[in-house]
Order: C-alpha cells, then structure tokens, then sequence
C-alpha cells in the first residue's frame, strides 16, 4: 500500500492592504502569475506598489517594469505621497526598470530578453510588468513575437525562477472574456471605478485566484493618502452567526414603553422607532443609550445628519450625559456624512467600533440619514447589506435601535413605515394628532417578536427628563386619522 503524498504548502504574501487579504482568500499565493487590470486611475499602480513594499527585502527583491507609461521618475515623485513608500527601499530591496526604449523597438522579444537579463542579474522574487496592455498595442503583425507567446515565454520564465508575478493592463470587461492572456493567469484582479452624478465609487472583484477561496462579488476599495482600503462586503449568514437564542428582556429607558413592549426588548432584538420629524426618535435612542450606561453596557451611536456635538448638546437638553459615557469608555460615536458613502465602508466603521468596545447596544440614528448619505451606486445593495449587518450583529447578542423618518400624509398612518420593517423585531410608531387646537403626540407597538405586546395608543410628552409617556388615549375614537374625537360626542 502506497503511502498518501503530503500537500505542497502554499505560502500566502499580504497584499499590503489587511482588508484585501480577506478578499483574496488569505493573501496571494507565493510564486502565482497575476493579472491586474482596470481603467487609468483605477488604483493598478498603487495597489502593485503597496504589495511590492509591503514584501520586498534585501533577501526578497522586487523589480518593478514600466512599459511605454509615465517615466520612472514621475512615477515615483508621485508614489512617494504614500505613507506605504519607503524610499530606502528604493535600488536597494526595490528596483525600478524602464523598458520604453526596448517596447517602443515593436519586437517583443527585445523586451522578454530585456526583462529576463534583468531578473538574471537580480533574482527577484517579486516582479511587476506595468503596462503591459501597451505591449498588445505596439505588437506588429510581421511574424514577430506575438503578445500571447510573450506572456506565456514570461509566464513560464518568471514560474521557473520561483517568483511572484503581476501584469498592470488596462482592459475592459469584454476583452478579459475573451483575450486568452487571462486564461493562463493564477490570479486575475479587476479594479472599477463608476460614476454617477457627482459621486464616482471605486471597486474591486477577485475573478479568479488558484489556491485560494476568495470572496465573490465586488468590494468596496478607496485611494487615500494611505494607499488603496479595501472594505469587503459582509458576509456572515445569520445562521452563522445565530449561536444562541437570547431569552432575556432589556429595558429601552423609556418605563411605559417597557411596559407596552411586553416588559422591554430582547436581547439579540432589532427595534426601529419610526415617525416623523420632531417626533421623539432620537430621544428615544438617547434612552436607550443611557439605560445601557446605567447596566454598564457598552454602546455604539452611529449618526448620519447631527455632529457629534450638536448631538450629545441634543442628548443634554433631555438630560442626558452621554459626554460621561464617552469618557469612561462605555460610548463611541461613529459619525459618518460624505455623500459618496458606500455600504461597505459604513458597515465596517460599525463593527470595526462594535468589537472596539465590546458594545452590547447599537443605535443607528437615522436609516433616513443613512440613505441619503449613500452614493446612488450602493442604493440598490442598501437592504441587502442592511440586513447582513443586522444578522451579524443581532446574532452576536448585540441589540440595535434604529430610527427613521416617515414621510407621509398628516392623516394618514402606514403599519410598515420602511422598506426595512420586514428585518427588525420590534417596531414602534410615533405620530402627531390634533386635539383641542394643540399638536399632540402619541405612540403605539405594532410589532414585537416572541411575546405580546400592548396595542395601546399612548400620548407622550418631551422633556427636560427625557421622552414621558401619559395615559392611553382611550378617550378618545379616531387618533389615528389624527383629528379624533371625545367618546361619546356626537
């Protein structure tokens, strides 16, 4: 009997961007024969220069060759804004070739021969061809070295010498389809960029990689001033991430909202507070902060329209000290604005600050805010990435209040006020309605999961203490059309 042959191990360099890793399927694979492609300005140079400074040393060197692009030294000018670069790298673990000359000659076996005397004299383990898309379009049709014969010869080369590989081109998604140059690559990386109005989102997708298990679809990258981030989307499947079903009752802050909700929320629950302007939301977010600094519970505020002052100024004059809870590390607030958001980037800032401090509670203040803060690209993904965050954070034990605004009639009341209400547990309405020549305000429970709950309609008051909840209205027939009137009068 023959014994099992052992697996080859496979080593995994980092991309030199963390996030990436992840989408890679754990980094790329050492000695593998990559292909970057995407339009000018996508992020193809920044990223191969992250990943080549992030690996080369004076035992592991990198050559790094432009073809017929920008000259070496504009190049670097530029690179060097970088945090990532490091300039003693540079002719020491880090050497810069240009080949214009040698492609701009048309034959391509001038630039193999160029870069192979290179990599002679070098032995690098990193090498990177930037452009080589502008190979393609010098190639002549005179029986000399054609592009996929060039690729293959450099293929089958650079393997041999043991050494990790990237192409830069600039292709289309049409010709990555159907150029056989993409067939023989181990790992092929595409970079988008989409513009809409006067917002442009780039991103990244990972069509193939050998050895890994990457992560399907597109992700999320930026360019700041260090370097490409990525921002992968979620995705942990509820059932995943669902270890225990959570039995026990928290209270919102608010008593007789305890009290209508069936004795608090869940923990594990996702609660929305729904109405219109001035309605209350957001002291009753407030609430349900301060209950959890009062249990020392951790909390996360997320807030899209109020700043982080004018916020907690808010949270005052409801007499509230959420500055105190920040200080002692019980809160942190998220505040996110630019209009060109992505989901992917809004929900890490979320469980990046959620497993920051071990927050128990989460509040998302507004959704309304959120929507209008995303960059019309990620509209459509706004429910599907909500819903992942949502499972991912309800099935940790975490539990998140959301507020959002309603936009309707004045007389007119919509049970499911969001396109989201399918995917919380508990919600809860707010409304004005008219009364004696005042506006007045009153809530109700329309939904909770596991328990029953109150259909009172219950008038509520904002004070200086905070959200006070009165009597229930049953005085009163008609609130709902918001102009009721006494029992009994006709």
């Amino acid at each position: 009997m023959t014994e099992p042959q052992k697996r080859v191990s496979i080593e995994r360099l980092p991309s030199g961007v963390s996030k990436l890793d992840d989408i890679l399927g754990g980094g790329w694979p050492e000695y593998s024969f990559n292909v970057i492609v995407g339009e000018p300005g996508s992020g193809k140079t920044t990223l191969a220069h992250q990943f080549m400074f992030a690996n080369a040393t004076p035992d592991r060197r990198a050559v790094y060759f432009t073809v017929l692009g920008e000259p070496t030294i504009k190049m670097l000018r530029y690179q060097q804004q970088f945090t990532f670069f490091e300039m003693a790298k540079v002719n020491e673990a880090i050497h810069f070739v240009n080949l214009t000359e040698e492609a701009l000659s048309g034959d391509l076996s001038q630039v193999l021969n160029a870069i192979v005397a290179k990599v002679e004299e070098l032995s690098p383990r990193i090498v990177i061809v930037d452009s080589f898309r502008t190979l393609a379009m010098k190639t002549p049709a005179d029986g000399r070295m054609e592009l996929q014969e060039f690729v293959q010869r450099l293929a089958s080369k650079l393997t041999s010498w043991q050494a990790t590989t990237f192409l830069l081109g600039e292709y289309p998604p049409e010709e990555i389809r159907e150029h056989p140059v993409f067939t023989m690559a181990d790992g092929l990386l595409t970079l988008t960029q989409r513009v809409s109005r006067n917002s442009m989102v780039r991103q990244t997708q990972v069509l193939k990689i050998r050895g890994n298990a990457p992560q399907p679809g597109l992700h999320t990258i930026r360019i700041s001033q260090d370097g490409v981030k990525a921002f992968p989307r979620m995705l942990t499947p509820i059932e995943e991430a669902q270890g225990t079903v959570w039995h026990e009752l928290i209270s919102t802050g608010v008593s007789g909202l305890d009290e209508m909700l069936g004795g608090g929320t869940l923990r594990g629950n996702a609660m929305l507070i729904a109405g219109p302007v001035g309605s209350g939301k957001t002291a009753t977010a407030v609430h349900f902060l301060a209950e959890g600094g009062k249990q020392r519970e951790p909390g996360v505020l997320v807030i899209f329209e109020e700043t982080t002052p004018k916020y907690l100024d808010q949270a005052r004059s409801f007499g509230f000290d959420l500055d105190g809870m920040v200080k002692e590390g019980l809160l942190e607030i998220v505040y996110v604005r630019p209009l060109d958001l992505s989901v992917d980037e809004t929900l890490y800032a979320i469980q990046t600050a959620v497993d920051r401090v071990q927050a128990r509670r989460v509040v998302l203040d507004s959704i309304s805010g959120l929507e209008a803060a995303l960059a019309p690209a990620f509209k459509e993904d706004f429910l599907e990435s909500l819903y992942r965050l949502l499972g991912a954070l309800t099935g940790a034990g975490v539990t998140i209040l959301m507020t959002v605004e309603v936009l309707e009639p004045y007389n007119e009341m919509r049970f499911s006020p969001h396109p989201i209400s399918f995917l919380t547990h508990d919600i809860v309405l707010q409304r004005y309605f008219e009364f004696e020549g005042e506006l007045r305000r009153f809530m109700t429970v329309i939904k909770t999961r596991a328990r029953s709950h109150s259909p009172q309609l219950r008038a509520y008051e904002l004070t200086s203490k905070g959200l006070v909840l009165g009597e229930a209205l049953t005085h009163l027939n008609g609130v709902i059309t918001a102009v009721p009137q006494a029992r009994g009068r006709e």
